[in-house]
């Protein structure tokens, strides 16, 4: 089953660029930019990675994002995850962002965007990867905050193709962020919104009723509220799951806790993906092969879990139906190999 996961076309909905920065290239910037770090090797940087909550992980993710200076450093960035991602067979990626990550240290978000845009067009050109940019709002930070780097984006909209929120959710409900995502939609944005991994099942329907959201990230804690069920899955609403993340910051004991066959099963439009892969131990196959050997996902299993992302993507019909074919041949030529 492991090959039969490796060769799987795939789609990523969740991940995170500023969170697959490795130790590695981490050195390497820091290096560049005369940036002293706070680890003395790759190794401590990979002991520092044992988390216990999503909050001491963001603690490490803001701190290894300083090393992030110049347009070649954010080109770096994505281009070694489209590198990685296309080696694991990945075809489309939807990419956030975190503009204020950087602009708050006085990095100016045309250096940010632009060196993520060029790594776009060189992935789709030299790897036919194709890509989108979704400029994430940092919940810690106040809303107006958010209205202010939506109005700072403004001169690459046509770049970016909607708009999320991420960063942590204790106490900092999606009914926070109602205006901003309202002028993002009205701009033609369209909206995703992190809910419902450590906070409750309360924040998925404030990201759906007063966000507009039309995917939700994350969305483990929906099983707690069988209302929610139904309307997510009656309007088929995708949930982005990172199984290996959920795992790392405990938000599930254990791989064999994790609740994804079960909200497949339920009829859900749940979909894997990597979320920090450079933080939480696996890009994309790490995550569907985990997943797989430990809730015992099976090839239909699978092949649900792919056409979910297809479907789930903001690509137009006709690359939808252009990966879609792509699965179907996969499976009916390598169906063996999942059995």
């Amino acid at each position: 089953m492991q090959k039969f996961i490796e060769g799987l076309p795939k789609v990523e909905l969740h991940l995170h660029i500023e969170g697959t920065l490795e130790p590695e290239l981490m050195f390497a910037m820091a290096e560049r930019n005369n940036i002293k770090l706070r680890y003395g090797s790759v190794e401590e940087v990979r002991q520092a990675y044992n988390f216990t909550d999503l909050q001491s992980f963001l603690n490490i993710y803001y701190a290894g994002a300083n090393v992030l200076q110049t347009e070649q450093d954010f080109y770096d960035l994505a281009w070694a995850y489209f590198s990685k991602a296309h080696a694991q067979n990945v075809r489309h990626a939807e990419i956030f962002f975190d503009p204020q990550t950087h602009t708050d240290r006085g990095i100016p978000l045309e250096t940010v965007i632009n060196g993520l845009h060029r790594a776009q067009q060189d992935a789709q050109n030299k790897l036919d990867l194709s890509s989108f940019l979704i400029l994430c709002f940092l919940r810690h930070l106040p809303p107006e905050a958010a209205l202010r780097i939506l109005d700072e984006a403004q001169p690459y909209k046509d770049w970016i193709i909607a708009v999320g929120l991420d960063s942590s959710e204790k106490d900092r409900p999606p009914a926070l962020f109602e205006e901003v995502y309202s002028q993002a939609r009205a701009q033609g944005y369209l909206s995703v919104a992190h809910a419902g991994e450590e906070g409750p099942a309360e924040y998925v329907w404030e990201a759906l009723k007063l966000l507009g959201s039309q995917r939700i990230d994350h969305g483990v804690r929906s099983v707690d509220d069988p209302e929610l069920l139904k309307y997510l899955t009656d309007r088929h609403i995708p949930l982005t799951v990172c199984p290996l993340s959920n795992v790392k910051l405990r938000v599930f004991p254990s791989m064999k806790d994790h609740n994804i066959k079960e909200m497949l099963d339920m009829g859900l439009r749940v979909t894997i993906n990597s979320d920090d892969p450079a933080y939480f131990g696996g890009y994309m196959n790490e995550n569907f092969i985990a997943a797989q050997r430990d809730l015992g996902l099976t090839r239909d299993d699978l092949y649900r879990i792919s056409l979910n992302s297809i479907e789930a993507t903001f690509l137009d019909e006709p690359h939808k139906v252009a990966l879609k074919q792509e699965l179907d041949v996969y499976f009916s030529t390598h169906g063996d190999a999942a059995r």
